[in-house]
């Protein structure tokens, strides 16, 4: 699947019709262009404006498999440098997300990025969605993705 920016350069989003709690999605991305995207998780879309949370996927030294509230409380996970060389930039990445309750941990190529326990998570509902940022000349390719109910 490819996600590319279009000419008006707005935010897009693939998401599942079904909403999911508990839950481990593994998938592989491959950034083609620069700019930010990612997958959000328990989260509801109005047009445009998704509030969730975002596991982010971005270009290098820009946080990819760190938390992001969506208009909300901002970042409540960043990655730290020693960490951000693990993206491999305009290859494949393997990604894996797993959300039980209040606790979300992630994974990219195989190194844990994040572990981060949050009450708000905990409480949220809503779907899996894929994420195209705004500003234009972003293309992220998405393949083998896969959700498994906890």
């Amino acid at each position: 699947m490819v996600c590319e920016s279009g000419p008006d350069k707005q935010y897009g989003y693939l998401a599942t019709e079904k909403w999911y709690d508990n839950f481990v999605l593994e998938v592989e991305f491959k950034q083609e262009a620069n700019g930010n995207s990612g997958v959000f998780f328990r989260s509801t879309i109005d047009g445009t404006k998704i509030k969730g949370w975002q596991v982010e996927v971005a270009p290098p030294n820009h946080d990819t498999g760190g938390i992001y509230e969506s208009y909300g409380r901002g970042w409540l996970h960043q990655i730290p440098d020693d960490q951000e060389g693990i993206l491999k930039m305009g290859e494949w990445n393997k990604m894996k997300i797993q959300v039980d309750g209040k606790r979300v941990v992630t994974w990219l190529n195989g190194h844990q990025m994040t572990d981060l326990t949050d009450d708000k998570i905990g409480e949220g509902k809503g779907s899996i969605a894929l994420q195209i940022h705004d500003g234009g000349g972003i293309k992220v390719c998405w393949r083998n993705l896969v959700i498994q109910k906890l």
